[in-house]
C-alpha cells in the first residue's frame, strides 16, 4: 500500500521550469514576536503571503555553462548557481550614523516562463494566509496539478515549513576598521548607546595599541626573503598571531566587565542579583550596565555561568585570576576588602577614581579620562612599558589552521553524480582520518562528525551512529543528540536489530531511546532576586537566605532563623526579613569604605581584613574605635592615626563582660585577658559591650578550635557567626536581642560543652584540614581522591604545573586543590550525576574519573572540561590502574562490577583487550607480576592480562563458620604479602603471595567497627575505617607496620566514616570522611 500511494503521488519526469520563494513581508513581522509573548495571547492572525524571490533555469552562471558545454563529455567541473529574482527592491533599514550611500545587491534580470502568474501563486501555496504559531509545528508538503482550458497540465510541489522569527530592531553593528557605531533603529524607541565601562576601556585601547596592526612595521627589521613562498607564510603566521591576539584582547575586555557576575549568583536556586551588582559597579557605567543586563545576550551567558560551563569565558577568567581570589574561594565568611587590596587602591590613582565613582557619586562630567598617548608611527616598535601588568596582551600561540578540501560535485541534478560526490566525501573524510595523530581528538571528532553527515546522506544509518557513537571518545561536546535520536526511530526493524547487535551502539540507542527520563537536561530557568512578600517557614526562610548570597550553608541559617524568631512563633514576617537584609548590607557596603593609615596596614598582614569596627570609645590603651580581623583584635587610635595592637584571638585567655565606675553610673565594658602580658585590656563599650563579649568569645572559640585541629575554616564559619550577631541585633533592636544573638554563639558553646582537644598521636600526624564543600549547602561525602605530582612543562601556565588534589564530591562533583597551598584552584564541575568510585592519571594532560552510572569521564587537565566519555563498560566502573613506576603510562585497566575488565590504549583510547570473570562483584583490581589480581566478594582471583585464571583465594575457605565478604585488598611485593579486610570484622587478614592455601595471619583493630578502605604507604598500611573514641562514633585510621604487623598509631580527625585514602608521593597521606563532616585531613607519613 506505501508503494502505491507513493506511486500515486510522484510526479512525472519534467524539466524543472521556476522555483519560487513565498511567505510574509518583512514589514508584518517586525514586533510580532512581542505580541506573541503577551499573556493570553494563543492565536494570531494570518498574514498575506507574496513571492519573496525566483529561482529559474539555468542554474549555473553564463561563464560556468560555457564550460560545462565545452567539457560535458568529461564530466567538467561547473558549480552550482541560484539566482533570484526580486518582487521588487527591497526598502534600506533605517541605520543611525551610516556614512555613504546604501549599496542594495542589485538583482539579475531572468526571464519568467510563460503561462507562470505570479499573483497566483500565494493564493496557491498559501490558501488560509501564512499561519503564524506560537509552538514549532511540523513542515507539510502537498502537489498541485493545474489544467487550463485546453487541456494542458502544469505540475508544482509546494513545500511548507516553519522557521522561528529573529526580530532585528536593537542591534548595533560596530565597524572596528573604520571605528563607525551603526544601529538598527526601531519605529518607537530613540536608540541610546552607553559608553564601555570607563576601567575596562582604558585597559583595552592600551592593550590594543600595543598590538603590531602592520605587517611592513612588523618585518621592518627582518631580512627581507627572495622565496615568494616564505615570504607568504611569514605574512600568514604573523596574521594568525595578530588574529589570536585580538581574539584574546577582546575576551580580557569582557572577563573584565563581567567577572564580578560570579560573585552575585547563586548555583542551587539559580539566581542573580542583579540589584546588588549594580551597586558594585561604578556610577558612570549603570546605564551601560543596565542596558546589558535586559538583553537575550547577558540571560544566555547567565545560564552558562550557572551551568558552571566551562567555555572561553570562564578559562580566561580562571587564567587571569588573582591569587586572593583563588584565596577567597576557598573561604566560607563573607568577602571583605584585604589590607592588601586597600594599600593598592591607595597606591594606584586609576583605581583611586573609580572608587570615588563608586562612594561619593560625584557629576561625573568633572573626572577628565586621561588621554591615551598616541601611537607611534616611527619604524621602531611600539613602547608599552606603561601597559605592563594587567594592561598587557597575553601572550598566546595561535593554533595553526586545518584545511580539508572537500570533493567537487560535477551534475548536482544527476544522481549518479550526487552519490559519487558522497563517496569520494567519505574516502577523503577516511584518508584524513588515518593520518591525524593519536592525540589530535578535537580535529579527528570534526571529521567523525562529518562523516557521520555524509553516511546519513547514503542512507547509511549504521556507519552513521558508528561514527557519531565515536564523538564520545573525541569530543562529546558536538554530540548531535537530537539528530541521533530522529535516526534511530527512523530505523526500519531490520536495520534496528543490527545496530542493537553491535556492543558499541547497543548502550547509545538504549540511552536515546528506552530511558529518556534518564538524559540529563541542565536546568536553564535563571531568577533575579527579589525580597519576599509572605511569612516564611524555615524552609521558605533558608531558600531565601541562600538566594540573598548572605550564607549557603543550611545548619548557620537554621540557628539564624531560631535567632530572629525568639520568643515568637516560628515564622518571620517579610519586613523583619527586609530589615535584616538590609542592615546585611549596610554593614557590608561600610566594610568596603574602610580605609586605614598606611602606618597600619604595616601591622597587619596582606590577607587580613577589617570585618567589625565599634564606636570612638575610652580605654585603658587610649581613645580610638575597636577593629576585629580574622586574626585579632587592635585600636585604631584617634587623633593623629595609629596602631595599638590588643591581642590576636590565639593569645586571649579570658573575656568578661562587667561594669566601671564613671562619676556617679556604672558603664559597661569590657575585659580582655592576653597571655603574656600582666595589664588585662579593658573598653568602655557602653551599649556595644554584650554584643563585642558574644563576637570576641565566638571568635577566641573558633581560632582554639582552628588551631586543635589543624582546620582554618572554624575561624572563617565563627566570622561568619559574628556578623550574623551583629546583624540580628540591628535588625531585632529590642531588650532581648542580646540573648536572640546568642544563639549564633555556636562555637563558644562547643567549648564549653566538649572536649576540644584531640589524642596527642593524631595532633602529632596531622598536618592540615581543608573543606572541599565550602560554600556548599550542605557537607557532601568525599567518595574518592587523587594526588597528581606537579611537573615543569615550557608549554604550561605555572599553575598547571603544580601538585594537584582531585577531590571527588556527591553526585559527580570534582573539586581540585593546588596541593603547594591547599587553596581552591578549580570549583566543582561536574562528570556526570552519579556517584564517582576511582580516579587515576592516565597520563599528564588526563585525569581519569570511574563513575556508578558505567561511564568513565576523561578530564584535560588543562582546560579543566570533560569532554570525552569510555561508555564500553556496561555496569558500575569500580576500578582504575595504571602500571606502577610508569611517568607515562601507556596502558590504563578498568574494571566494572559485572565482572568486566579492559585494557585502554591510552593515546587511541581504544579497547586492546578484555576479559569476563564468571562471578561478577568486582570491586578493585591490581597489576602484579604481569598479572591482574581481581578482588571479588567470593574471593581474590590471580588473572593472566588475557584472562586465563591461574590461582583463586576463596573467602569460603577460610571463613567457613562465618558469613562475610571481601571489601578490600593490597599487595606488598617488597613482603610478598596480601592484605584484606573483610565485611563486618575488625581484622586484617595477610596472607603469602606464594602459598595463598595457608591460613592468614591477623591484625586486630581496637574499638573498630567497620574497615572501609586500606592503601599501602612505604613500610605501612592505613586502614579507613569507623570506630568508637570515648563513647562517641568517629572516623578512624589505623598505621599498621607491615613488618611487625602491630598498630603504631590510631589516628582520630574526623567526625563521620573515613570513606576514602590516598598518598601524596609517599609523604603524606590524604582521608577524606562521610556526608556528616565532608572534609579532608592531610596527615604526616613516616
Amino acid at each position: 500500500m506505501a508503494e502505491a500511494a507513493s506511486q500515486h503521488l510522484s510526479l512525472p519526469s519534467r524539466l524543472l521550469e521556476l522555483c519560487a520563494l513565498l511567505g510574509a513581508p518583512r514589514d508584518s513581522l517586525r514586533g510580532l514576536e512581542q505580541v506573541a509573548q503577551k499573556k493570553g495571547v494563543k492565536h494570531l492572525s494570518a498574514l498575506d503571503p507574496e513571492v519573496l524571490s525566483i529561482f529559474v533555469p539555468p542554474f549555473i552562471s553564463k561563464g560556468d555553462s560555457q564550460m560545462a558545454g565545452a567539457n560535458c563529455g568529461t564530466l567538467g567541473k561547473t558549480r552550482r548557481r541560484s539566482f533570484r529574482k526580486k518582487r521588487e527592491r527591497p526598502r534600506p533599514e533605517q541605520w543611525k550614523g551610516l556614512s555613504g550611500p546604501s549599496r542594495v545587491p542589485e538583482p539579475e534580470d531572468v526571464t519568467i516562463p510563460g503561462g507562470v502568474d505570479l499573483l497566483a501563486l500565494p493564493q496557491l501555496c498559501f490558501p488560509g494566509g501564512v499561519c503564524v504559531a506560537t509552538e514549532p509545528k511540523e513542515d507539510r508538503v502537498h502537489f498541485l496539478v493545474l489544467t487550463d482550458v485546453c487541456g494542458n497540465r502544469t505540475y508544482g510541489v509546494v513545500a511548507q515549513y516553519y522557521r522561528p522569527l529573529h526580530e532585528a530592531d536593537g542591534l548595533v553593528l560596530i565597524n572596528i576598521d573604520h571605528g563607525s557605531i551603526t544601529y538598527s533603529k526601531s519605529t518607537n524607541d530613540n536608540v541610546d548607546i552607553p559608553d564601555v565601562p570607563l576601567l575596562a576601556a582604558q585597559t583595552f585601547i592600551q592593550r590594543v595599541q600595543s598590538l603590531q596592526l602592520h605587517h611592513e612595521l612588523h618585518a621592518a627589521h627582518l631580512l627581507s626573503s627572495t622565496d615568494l613562498n616564505e615570504a607568504q607564510a611569514h605574512r600568514r603566521a604573523w596574521q594568525q598571531k595578530l588574529n589570536c591576539q585580538i581574539q584574546q584582547t577582546t575576551l580580557q575586555l569582557l572577563v573584565s566587565i563581567f567577572r564580578d557576575v560570579k560573585n552575585h549568583l547563586n548555583y542551587e536556586h539559580r539566581v542573580f542579583n542583579s540589584e546588588e551588582f549594580l551597586k558594585t559597579r561604578a556610577a558612570g557605567d549603570h546605564q551601560f550596565y543596565k542596558q546589558v543586563l535586559d538583553t537575550y545576550m547577558f540571560h544566555s551567558f547567565l545560564k552558562a555561568r550557572l551551568n558552571r560551563r566551562m567555555d572561553a569565558f570562564a578559562q580566561m577568567d580562571l587564567d587571569t585570576q588573582s591569587e586572593e581570589d583563588r584565596i577567597n574561594g576557598t573561604l566560607v565568611s563573607p568577602r571583605r576588602p584585604t589590607v592588601e587590596k586597600i594599600a593598592s587602591r591607595k597606591s594606584s590613582h586609576l583605581q583611586v577614581t573609580h572608587r570615588r565613582m563608586v562612594v561619593s557619586m560625584p557629576n561625573l562630567q568633572d573626572i577628565a579620562m586621561p588621554e591615551l598617548a598616541p601611537r607611534n608611527s616611527s619604524l621602531r616598535l611600539t613602547d608599552t612599558a606603561g601597559c605592563a601588568g594587567s594592561s598587557a596582551v597575553l601572550n598566546v600561540t595561535p593554533k595553526s589552521p586545518y584545511t580539508f578540501k572537500i570533493p567537487e560535485i560535477h551534475f548536482p541534478l544527476v544522481s549518479e553524480c550526487v552519490q559519487a560526490y558522497y563517496a569520494d566525501f567519505v574516502t577523503l573524510l577516511s584518508k584524513a582520518m588515518d593520518f591525524l595523530a593519536p592525540d589530535n581528538s578535537l580535529l579527528l571528532a570534526r571529521y567523525f562528525y562529518l562523516r557521520g553527515l555524509v553516511h546519513l546522506m547514503q542512507g547509511q544509518l549504521l556507519s552513521a551512529l558508528l561514527d557519531f557513537q565515536n564523538l564520545y571518545k573525541t569530543d562529546i561536546r558536538i554530540f548531535p543528540a537530537d539528530l541521533v535520536k530522529r535516526t534511530v526511530e527512523s530505523m526500519s526493524a531490520p536495520e534496528r536489530a543490527q545496530a542493537e547487535r553491535a556492543p558499541e551502539l547497543m548502550r547509545l540507542i538504549s540511552e536515546i531511546l528506552d530511558k529518556p527520563h534518564e538524559a540529563s537536561k541542565l536546568d536553564d530557568h535563571v531568577k533575579n532576586f527579589k525580597l519576599p512578600k509572605e511569612y516564611m517557614q524555615l524552609d521558605d526562610f533558608m531558600k531565601r537566605v541562600q538566594e540573598s548570597g548572605i550564607v549557603k550553608d543550611a545548619s548557620t541559617i537554621q540557628r539564624l532563623f531560631e535567632a530572629l524568631t525568639v520568643g515568637q512563633q516560628k515564622q518571620i514576617d517579610p519586613e523583619t526579613f527586609k530589615d535584616f537584609y538590609n542592615c546585611w548590607k549596610e554593614t557590608e557596603a561600610e566594610a568596603q569604605e574602610v580605609s586605614l593609615p598606611w602606618l597600619v596596614m604595616e601591622h597587619l598582614d596582606k590577607n587580613e581584613c577589617v570585618y567589625k569596627l565599634s564606636s570612638s570609645i575610652r580605654t585603658n590603651l587610649g581613645v580610638g574605635k575597636i577593629a576585629m580581623t580574622q586574626k585579632r583584635l587592635f585600636l585604631l587610635t584617634e587623633g593623629r592615626p595609629g596602631y595599638v595592637e590588643i591581642s590576636t584571638f590565639r593569645n586571649i585567655e579570658e573575656v568578661r563582660s562587667t561594669s566601671t565606675a564613671f562619676l556617679l553610673r556604672r558603664i559597661p565594658a569590657l575585659k580582655i585577658k592576653v597571655a603574656s602580658k600582666k595589664e588585662v585590656f579593658e573598653a568602655n563599650l557602653k551599649t556595644e559591650c554584650d554584643l563585642w563579649h558574644l563576637m570576641v568569645k565566638e571568635m577566641w572559640a573558633g581560632k582554639k578550635l582552628a588551631d586543635d585541629h589543624k582546620d582554618p575554616q572554624y575561624v572563617q564559619q565563627a566570622l561568619t557567626h559574628v556578623l550574623l550577631m551583629d546583624a540580628v541585633v540591628g535588625t531585632l533592636q529590642s531588650p532581648g536581642a542580646i540573648y536572640a544573638a546568642s544563639k549564633l554563639s555556636y562555637f563558644d558553646k562547643m567549648r564549653k560543652e566538649v572536649p576540644m582537644a584531640l589524642p596527642k598521636t593524631t595532633v602529632e600526624t596531622l598536618k592540615h584540614k581543608i573543606n572541599p564543600s565550602a560554600g556548599e549547602t550542605f557537607p557532601q561525602a568525599v567518595d574518592a581522591l587523587l594526588y597528581t605530582p606537579g611537573h615543569l612543562d615550557p608549554a604550561e601556565k605555572v599553575e598547571d604545573a603544580r601538585p594537584k588534589l582531585w577531590c571527588a564530591l556527591s553526585d559527580g562533583k570534582v573539586t581540585v586543590f593546588d596541593a603547594s597551598s591547599w587553596t581552591i584552584h578549580q570549583h566543582s564541575f561536574k562528570v556526570g550525576t552519579a556517584k564517582v568510585n576511582c580516579m587515576v592519571m592516565a597520563d599528564q594532560n588526563q585525569v581519569w574519573v570511574g563513575s556508578e552510572d558505567s561511564v568513565i569521564y576523561i578530564i584535560n587537565v588543562h582546560s579543566m572540561s570533560c569532554n570525552k566519555q569510555l561508555t564500553d563498560h556496561c555496569s558500575s566502573v569500580t576500578d582504575l590502574i595504571v602500571q606502577d613506576g610508569q611517568r607515562v603510562p601507556s596502558e590504563v585497566y578498568s574494571c566494572s562490577m559485572d565482572g568486566t575488565v579492559l585494557a585502554w590504549n591510552v593515546s587511541t583510547l581504544q579497547v586492546t583487550s578484555r576479559f569476563q570473570l564468571s562471578s561478577g562483584g568486582l570491586t578493585s583490581i591490581r597489576l602484579h607480576g604481569g598479572c591482574l589480581w581481581c578482588c571479588t566478594g567470593n574471593s581474590i582471583m590471580v588473572m593472566t592480562t588475557n584472562g586465563f585464571l591461574c590461582q583463586e583465594l576463596k573467602i569460603e575457605e577460610h571463613f567457613k563458620d562465618i558469613s562475610t565478604s571481601f571489601l578490600a585488598f593490597q599487595l606488598l611485593p617488597e613482603q610478598e604479602q596480601l592484605w584484606a579486610a573483610c565485611a563486618g570484622r575488625s581484622e586484617v587478614y595477610i596472607w603469602r603471595l606464594k602459598d595463598l592455601a595457608q591460613p592468614p595471619q591477623r591484625v586486630s583493630l581496637k574499638d573498630c567497627s567497620e574497615i572501609i578502605c586500606m592503601i599501602r604507604v612505604k613500610k605501612q598500611v592505613w586502614v579507613g575505617s569507623r570506630g568508637l573514641w570515648q563513647g562517641t562514633p568517629r572516623g578512624k585510621i589505623y598505621v599498621i607496620d607491615a613488618e611487625r604487623k602491630t598498630v603504631e598509631k590510631e589516628l582520630v580527625a574526623h567526625t563521620d566514616t573515613v570513606r576514602t585514602l590516598c598518598s601524596a608521593e609517599d609523604r603524606y597521606v590524604l582521608s577524606g570522611s562521610g556526608r556528616e563532616e565532608g572534609k579532608i585531613a592531610i596527615w604526616k607519613g613516616e
